[in-house]
């Protein structure tokens, strides 16, 4: 068993032992020391075997459980427990438990499985991740809500996911919406929820996608593709506390941390007037910028492990090594999609390379792009530079060509949605295919 502790926003990692019992506490007098001024000497024991039970030693601050379970209409509902002091209560896997403030739980390991490094599975080396990961430490227990911005690829839900496991809302649901894939007409009773009746078809009450997430964190993924139309809705939440589904009369409470990602400058989608002001504002209490890979090759080797460990746990096969010529080549490669095309050309190297180790002919890499090129250079099309550049329009135009018109295809040689480059067409007045068409 291991036991991750989250103090002031800073996680670390604990074995335990299988069976027994472990007093948690500050100071030399506890078995695990968790240092923390709301932390009691012998704060609480924990009871260790085929199930697992906290017991609360007459601490000064209490121990409390916190689980989350979706009841019968799918809303998300939290169980707050205070412990009477000396009485043993049964923790869920779900269960958070809180010791003053610290924030502790409890996960189940198997025989041969390593311990977690890290729990919010952030894999890094690089000075520029290190420092990303301070300040994720520093305002993951702030109810700020977040701006995550970075290129496609580059590992924005793992960050959002890193600010949700070291908040005190880790007990509490995430749930991830992207924006991006939600159909436009579904949009609202998506993320606000419908009452019964509301519209043909809405044959009972459903909960939205920000309710469900009460007592826990909304990742907004691809914000900036979310329609105007909708927004002025979002931003009520955020100011209000509040959901009103469609159809109903009244709105609900709900307490949510939201964290928000963009591959786009939203400030100048302010200006162009696709992007409320008011919200952008809201979203952005603090803006953390996540570095492309290609600019932080410290963590190509260790991202690749992590992957090349992953991929051979899912077919049952020891992990297969990575040679120090299999490392020079991923290094060179400059990764314009990012982390996830690292795991992407890890996950087929370990298809291809069987049993045996992963050599360099087992690398299926996109053809080398310089980070000129990826950022929107002469030297080819890459992403549409979230910046703005005076060249985005040829690039367009140019992306269409080589895609023969399909408009799905371009964006993703473009790295934005399909929805970002409709729009595009029409703010650079460039006509769209006749194939496509309506």
């Amino acid at each position: 068993m291991e036991l991750i502790a989250i103090i002031e926003g800073r996680a670390s990692v604990h074995r335990l032992p299988a069976r027994g019992t472990v007093v948690l506490g500050r100071g030399g007098s506890a078995d695990l020391d968790l240092d923390h001024a709301s932390v009691s000497r012998r704060h609480a024991r924990l009871h260790l075997g085929d199930a697992v039970s906290v017991e609360d030693l007459g601490s000064a601050n209490g121990t409390r459980l916190l689980v989350t379970r979706l009841d019968a209409l799918n809303t998300a509902q939290t169980i707050d427990q205070r412990l009477l002091p000396n009485v043993s209560v049964a923790v869920a896997k779900t269960a958070a438990i809180h010791l003053g403030s610290v924030v502790v739980l409890v996960r189940q390991l198997t025989d041969d499985a390593p311990l977690a490094t890290p729990p919010d599975g952030m894999v890094f080396a690089s000075p520029a991740m290190k420092k990303l990961v301070d300040l994720i430490e520093r305002i993951a227990v702030s109810p700020l809500s977040v701006l995550l911005v970075g290129e496609t690829g580059a590992g924005k839900d793992v960050v959002a996911r890193a600010i949700h496991a070291r908040s005190p809302r880790v007990g509490g649901p995430f749930v991830a919406v992207n924006c991006a894939a939600l159909p436009e007409q579904l949009i609202e009773a998506e993320l606000f929820g419908h009452d019964r009746g509301a519209f043909t078809g809405a044959t009972i009450a459903k909960p939205g996608l920000l309710e469900t997430a009460s007592s826990g964190t909304a990742f907004l993924d691809e914000i900036g593709e979310l329609p105007l139309a909708h927004q002025g809705k979002l931003l009520r939440v955020l100011e209000a506390g509040e959901v009103q589904r469609v159809g109903a009369l009244k709105p609900r409470p709900i307490d949510v941390r939201f964290v928000a990602a963009t591959n786009r400058d939203l400030a100048r989608e302010v200006e162009r007037g696709t992007f409320r002001r008011d919200l952008f504002f809201r979203l952005a209490g603090m803006t953390l910028t996540i570095p492309p890979l290609r600019e932080r090759r410290e963590d190509i080797a260790p991202l690749a492990h992590h992957f090349a460990v992953r991929a051979a746990k899912a077919v049952s096969r020891p992990t297969p090594a990575l040679s120090p010529e299999v490392l020079a080549v991923l290094e060179r490669h400059s990764f314009p999609g990012n982390v996830r095309e690292l795991k992407n050309v890890i996950e087929r190297a370990v298809a291809l390379a069987g049993p045996s180790a992963i050599a360099p002919e087992h690398l299926y890499l996109e053809p080398a792009t310089t980070a000129a090129t990826v950022m929107g250079g002469t030297s080819g099309i890459g992403f549409v530079d979230p910046r703005g550049s005076d060249d985005e329009r040829s690039r367009i135009v140019e992306a269409l060509a080589q895609c023969a018109g399909n408009q799905t295809r371009a964006a993703e040689l473009l790295g934005i949605s399909r929805r970002t480059l409709v729009n595009r067409l029409g703010e650079y007045g460039i006509a769209r295919p006749l194939r496509e068409r309506r």
